[in-house]
Order: C-alpha cells, then structure tokens, then sequence
C-alpha cells in the first residue's frame, strides 16, 4: 500500500483529528528526518524552495514545518521567514543544523522554536517534535500499533517495520493489522477466513496461507518471524507465552 502523494512521498500516516501535513526541506528532506517523521506517524510532504512553502501548501495549512539548514542555509532561513512572517506565524517549526552553523542562529531565534545538531538520531528528531507539539498545544499522533520494529496506521492502512514503509495491497493489511492487534493469540485458518475476509468470502483456507507467504516476504527475512505458525492449527503474531 504506497502512501499518499505530495512532493515527496508523504511516507507516514495522516494525524488523529488532522489531515494537515508537515511541512519538510528541502526536497528530498535528510534521511534522519525521514526515518522520524515515518516513525512516528506524522503526515509530511517535502518542498525544494521557499515560494513553495505557500504555492504547495495544502487547503487545511500546514501542521507544522521541519526545515534542514544543512545543505543550503541561505534557502532554509529564506523559507523560515515566509513562514513566520505571516499574520499567523506557522509554528511549531524545528530547525536543523550542522554543528559549525550554530553561530548562524544568533539573533535569528524568531525563526524557529527549537533546533537539533545534524547528524541526530531520528528518536531525537520525533522526541523534540513531539515535544514542541505539545508545548504549542497541538497534539499530532497516528492511531497506531506498535510491535516491536512493527508499525501500523489504522487511519491510513499503511505500515512500516524498522522505518522501511511497506506495500501492501488492501487484505494484506487487514490481514497483518488482525494479528498484531491480538500479539499471542493464535487463530485458525477458517478463523482468519471469518474475521479478516468476512463470512460472504467463499475462499478457502490456501488464501490465508498465500497472504502469509507474501506479507512475511514483505516483511523481509528479519521480520517475516513476527507471523509464527502454530503446527495443524493456524498462524499467530509474535511469540507465544506459555499459560497453564
């Protein structure tokens, strides 16, 4: 299931309440951005200038910006003014820098609510938004199931293991989303027949074993052990616990 167009592919899931996207540059953003953003289930599409901060911003406004001075410092606090600038400043806006563009930030602190060092650890990154999110007042998470390195969107039926977004078609992910939301719990096959296609399905028992086959490969090789099968019974979702 490939995730909504925009710029960039918008690669997380739209927010609780909110549809509005953030606002990433430039175009694509740096990776550790990515992998934050995706991780922690915020919509986001990716502008490579600063007139496009108004040209391509969606009806609803932007939910917030995340703007990399990294590569082009000139363009980004360009695109930090625009922003603030307006009658309704567009906050919360987090900035990011190289280490040796600090001194840049002198008198500059009204672009920008709260900054982080390139390169960063992508928690970093989803902790301080999540931060300035709530400091702003404007609360901005996912419906999400988390297992692990698993995560999926029930808003958007994306999902994504070890920020990697994964395509999947529809059943695929009901499929996986009926499992993870009872880890341990084992189900047949008719079982999963019943409650992931639905009674009027007259498929039979193989369709389940094919949809397994194919998420565990899109899952990949490290992942794919987070669907067990239960000899002569069905299949489960992470390890078993042992229950006298």
């Amino acid at each position: 299931m490939t995730a909504p167009g925009g710029t960039s592919p918008a690669g997380a899931p739209s927010a609780r309440g909110t549809a509005a996207p953030l606002l990433c540059f430039p175009d694509p953003p740096p990776a550790e951005v990515v992998s934050a953003v995706d991780r922690a289930g915020y919509p986001w599409r990716a502008v490579d200038r600063p007139q496009a901060a108004t040209s391509q911003e969606p009806e609803d406004g932007w939910a917030g910006a995340v703007v990399s001075a990294y590569e082009d410092a000139q363009q980004a606090f360009a695109l930090c003014r625009a922003v603030r600038s307006r009658d309704v400043p567009l906050r919360p806006l987090l900035l990011a820098v190289r280490a040796d563009q600090l001194d840049d930030l002198a008198l500059r602190d009204d672009l920008f609510d709260d900054f982080c060092v390139l390169p960063a650890h992508p928690q970093e990154i989803a902790a301080r938004l999540a931060h300035l999110f709530v400091r702003t007042g404007r609360g901005l998470r996912a419906e999400l199931i988390e297992h692990g390195p698993l995560v999926l969107n029930l808003e958007t039926y994306q999902a994504a293991v070890a920020g990697r977004v994964l395509d999947l078609t529809f059943m695929e992910y009901e499929l996986l989303r009926f499992l993870a939301a009872r880890p341990g719990k084992v189900f047949s096959r008719e079982t999963l027949l019943s409650r992931v296609w639905g009674y009027e399905y007259y498929g039979g028992a193989r369709t389940v074993d094919v949809h397994v086959r194919r998420l565990r490969a899109k899952l990949g090789e490290e992942h794919a052990h987070l669907i067990e099968t239960v000899r002569s019974v069905g299949y489960r979702f992470g390890s078993g616990t042992w229950a006298p």
